[in-house]
Formats: C-alpha cells, structure tokens, sequence
C-alpha cells in the first residue's frame, strides 16, 4: 500500500521524478529545454519549496508564478495541450508513489493552478 505524501522529503522525490518526466516529453520537454538560463539545479528547489507550502502551509516559497508563466509565454507560447500534458504527468507520477489526502490535495491543486495561469495568460495575451 503506497503511503501519502508526508514531508519535504516525498515532495522533493515527488518534483524531480515529475521534472525527470517532462524535460523528456514529446509535449512538454521543449519548453524546459528551449528556456534560456533554466536550470534544474534552481527550478528543484524552487518547486519543492513551493509545493511544501501549498501543501503543509510552512512559509518557504517566496515567488510569483504566474508572472514567470506570464513572461514564459511571451517566449514559448503555452496552449491548453501543454497544461494537459503537465497535469496528465503530475497525476500519474503521484498515483505512482503516493496515495492519500495530501497526494490528491496536490493533484486539485495542480488543476486549480492550470486553470488560473491559463486564463491569466489569455488575459495578458489579450492586452
């Protein structure tokens, strides 16, 4: 039986299998590879932070995501299909090692966060 997500510790095991995945997608691979200046030794921890606050409520992440996707989209245009496809890979990585409230609080969220930055960049597409 696969246990929840329950610390720092699965979630950094839950972002770099999830990373490992999509920097190697046929959908979504390119926008990872094709940004200039990423770099996964930054972008993990970030991640990790971020998902360690939404999901147990500590105050690590200090960012803002929507204006980095705002300003990706302007470089990369990012379409309904590539959300999908980041969401289809983030739900299969935790229903692969993880199962409990906190493993389908990340998954709502993940859609609720789709949702948002999607129709946020539309908005700033639209200006």
């Amino acid at each position: 039986m696969q246990r929840d997500i329950e610390n720092k510790e699965d979630i950094t095991k839950l972002v770099n299998e999830f990373y490992s995945r999509a920097v190697n997608d046929e959908t979504i691979g390119h926008i990872f590879k094709n940004i200039t200046g990423f770099s996964f030794e930054t972008h993990i921890p970030i991640m990790v932070s971020f998902w360690e606050t939404l999901l147990f409520g500590t105050a690590g992440y200090k960012g803002n995501p929507m204006a980095k996707h705002i300003a990706l989209n302007k470089l990369i245009p990012l379409e309904k299909t590539h959300f999908n496809q980041w969401l289809a890979l983030w739900e299969k990585t935790i229903h692969e090692n993880f199962a409990g409230i906190h493993a389908k609080d990340a998954i709502a969220k993940s859609k609720n966060i789709a949702r948002i930055m999607q129709a946020q960049i539309k908005m700033n597409s639209a200006q």
